[in-house]
């Protein structure tokens, strides 16, 4: 079939479709450019608002723990951990160790404390690391001082570990990151392309068999493929089903009521406030009140914990979260079922189609395909963003190692620090990549310009103590494993170990993910624009004619982003000027990158520009683990795609006086050169292409939109078509 024309069902032909909206006046015209961009406007704040404002400094709120013990000591103990600042703790007192670790297991506590029998003696602190790893480390910040306080030793219990193939506890994320995507996102194709699919009776076979695959191919990457789950395939098939199943017939409910904008009502339930209230990446006990209450309320919640139960827990709990995916999916169902019975089948804004015969698109803004195509292109698209997010993000961060961290090591001479580094490297192995420096100054510089993580500075006389310098701005798990190691070594020599962080974090920052968070609104800004001009503004076929708009998009974006992240949320503090440039760059030539692709392609575009601008930049970025500590490809792609220097360059501003600011910038620039170059290559390409009277997108009928009416009439329609195809757009590059 022609790409650029269909038959209709009464065997009559269409014509092809103008490039652009027929006789649409000027206040339609900028209606529907503010459309466009409030679209990503909207997506970007809501993501990164959300996310930088519950997680730039996660502090305890009403932690739960519990006190082993009876008597006036241990009621002590329990009033002490109440009167902690800013109720951090809510402590309880139980009887028996045995019953603090069965609320351990049952999740109703975040972890335990058992003190000695005597004075000077161990206290255990009990923790449950597969109930979070954030929230154990959480566990032990807050009862470690209290042993110090009573002079007691300490000793770790993990009452419930992580397996071996899953050492960051990120499994259940991605896996119930999958479903949510697997439920959601294919309704934003079918709204336009097969609008026909949505009614109940057909749309409920099919939920289930995607819902079966789906689980199915997020188990299979996540067992077999990267070994972070083992077995539990039916059990997990089941908590798939339910979870991916109830998604997807609540958007189901949401696209009967408000046809494409639904996305924003997906985006907002599924992804902004679930993953802060999931506990999944961060402890609940962490969160504001508001998402500690949505932990028990939201579809990824009780998808995350409910798989937690299963891998973990020997399933006790497991019924409380099924009961809440059920809930969910059975009002939507009768929802819908009422719907449907009210006011009939039709979708806002969506065609009019009783079948596969009517002349639609696959992708929003692309010409018209045969429904053979249509179909394909429902499964593959959401199929490959999930793939791609569960598979790379599964991959890359499930068994996070240490290799090749780089440390300098000090000593009085640079021959003491070689005889030091030949000591070392024995015992260390493949963990640390170990220089010798011959100054204090030399590795502090070294450490500010970020090519060392930290240095061992040896004792400058017998007797002495050894110095560990870190920069916790460089990324605090980095510097609690460097503390670990070498506190060990030092203690193997019967030496004090001192550490002192020369680039600490600031108090709005304590996690250091600010500065990934900031690069990813910059990504996300840039390609997310181009992808809702291809869905949304078809007209637009000539590189000179995106540049303006992008140019102002770029400055505006950054300038609000910037005042999102510091005035409005107090994240990022200062370097107003500087932030705001860097990120307008960003911006910018991330869009000039993105539209070369979406230009030429269309929407399918996108999965491959979110690999490569989001996915693969995430690991290699060094925002959330440290670079030495993903697999050796990442470490590679650091020096190369966008992500990881819009992160460098937001630390660097931030924490590191704007060290290797030129070489990130140059990063970006070639990035945006070489988008600009391809781009004037596509308007030769396009232009071959229309005089041959291909790659124009063709029109879609609308539910009411009468074939031949009033020229008025035509103009609206056509401008509400691609408000909408806007939205699917949006929809697309967000998911």
């Amino acid at each position: 079939m022609d790409p650029s024309t269909s038959a209709p069902p009464d065997g009559g032909t269409v014509e092809e479709a103008p490039a652009g909206p027929p006789q649409e006046d000027r206040k339609a015209r900028i209606a529907r450019y503010v459309a466009l961009f409030a679209m990503p406007f909207l997506m970007v704040t809501m993501m990164y608002a959300t996310y930088v404002g519950t997680m730039h400094a996660p502090a305890p709120r009403d932690l739960p723990v519990a006190v082993v013990g009876a008597g006036p000591a241990a009621e002590q103990l329990v009033a002490g951990l109440d009167a902690a600042p800013g109720d951090a703790v809510d402590a309880r007192l139980v009887a028996t160790e045995d019953e603090a670790v069965g609320l351990l297991k049952d999740r109703e506590m975040a972890g335990a404390l058992l003190p000695p029998a005597e004075a000077g003696g161990t206290a255990t602190i009990y923790t449950a690391n597969a109930a979070g790893a954030s929230q154990a480390s959480t566990v032990q910040q807050v009862l470690a001082p209290l042993a110090v306080e009573n002079e007691w030793r300490t000793a770790v219990e993990d009452v419930a570990p992580l397996a071996d193939g899953d050492m960051s506890g990120t499994a259940v994320l991605f896996a119930g990151m999958g479903m949510m995507l697997a439920g959601y996102v294919p309704l934003s194709l079918m709204t336009m392309s097969l609008p026909y699919l949505l009614r109940l009776r057909r749309f409920l076979p099919l939920a289930l068999v995607w819902s079966a695959v789906t689980s199915t191919v997020i188990w299979t990457i996540l067992g077999p493929v990267v070994g972070a789950v083992d077995g539990h395939y039916l059990e997990f098939l089941g908590i798939g089903v339910l979870a991916t199943g109830t998604v997807a017939l609540t958007q189901l409910l949401f696209t009967k009521l408000v046809g494409p904008l639904a996305v924003l009502f997906g985006m907002l339930l599924w992804v902004v406030l679930g993953m802060p209230s999931s506990g999944l990446s961060l402890s609940i006990h962490t969160m504001p009140g508001f998402f500690q209450f949505l932990h028990g309320v939201l579809p990824l919640p009780a998808a995350g914990e409910a798989l937690r139960s299963l891998l973990y827990f020997e399933g006790r709990g497991l019924g409380s979260h099924l009961l809440t995916l059920a809930v969910w999916a059975i009002a939507a169902l009768a929802l819908c079922l009422l719907k449907e019975r009210r006011s009939g089948h039709a979708i806002p804004a969506a065609p009019a189609a009783d079948g596969p015969g009517e002349p639609l698109p696959a992708l929003a803004g692309g010409p018209v395909r045969a429904p053979r195509t249509r179909y394909v292109a429902a499964v593959l698209f959401p199929l490959s963003i999930l793939v791609a997010v569960v598979g790379l993000m599964g991959s890359s961060m499930h068994k996070p190692e240490v290799r090749d961290m780089p440390v300098a090591v000090v000593g009085a001479t640079e021959e003491q620090a070689r005889q030091a580094v030949a000591g070392l490297e024995p015992s260390l192995g493949a963990m640390f990549d170990l220089r010798p420096a011959d100054s204090v100054r030399e590795a502090t510089a070294q450490l500010t310009d970020q090519e060392v993580a930290g240095a061992y500075v040896l004792p400058t006389a017998p007797g002495g103590g050894a110095e560990l310098l870190t920069a916790s701005a460089a990324g605090p798990s980095q510097q609690t494993i460097l503390r670990s190691v070498f506190q060990q070594i030092a203690e193997k020599q019967d030496m004090a170990l001192e550490t002192r962080d020369v680039r600490p974090l600031t108090g709005d920052d304590t996690m250091g993910s600010n500065s990934l968070y900031v690069a990813m609104s910059w990504i996300m800004a840039g390609f997310l624009i181009m992808a809702v001009l291809r869905g949304g503004a078809p007209e637009l076929r000539r590189f000179r004619q995106f540049l303006p708009l992008l140019a102002g998009w770029a400055v505006g974006m950054a300038v609000w982003l910037w005042f999102l992240f510091d005035v409005l949320i107090g994240a990022v503090n200062g370097h107003a000027g500087l932030l705001i440039g860097a990120g307008a760059a960003t911006i910018f030539c991330v869009a000039l990158a993105a539209g070369a692709f979406t230009r030429t392609i269309g929407l399918a575009a996108i999965v491959p520009v979110m690999i490569v601008l989001m996915l693969l930049g995430v690991p290699a970025s060094g925002g959330g683990l440290p670079i030495s500590m993903v697999p050796d490809i990442f470490r590679t792609l650091q020096d190369v795609l966008p992500l990881p220097a819009a992160v460098d360059i937001a630390r660097s501003l931030v924490y590191f006086d704007s060290a290797g600011l030129g070489g990130n910038l140059l990063t970006i620039a070639a990035w945006g050169g070489a988008g600009l170059v391809l781009n004037l290559l596509a308007d030769l390409w396009l232009a071959h292409r229309a005089r041959q009277g291909k790659g124009i997108p063709a029109e879609v009928p609308r539910a009411g939109a009468p074939g031949a009416g009033a020229p008025g009439k035509a103009a609206q329609a056509d401008t509400e078509e691609q408000r909408e195809d806007a939205a699917l757009a949006g929809s697309a590059a967000a998911s």
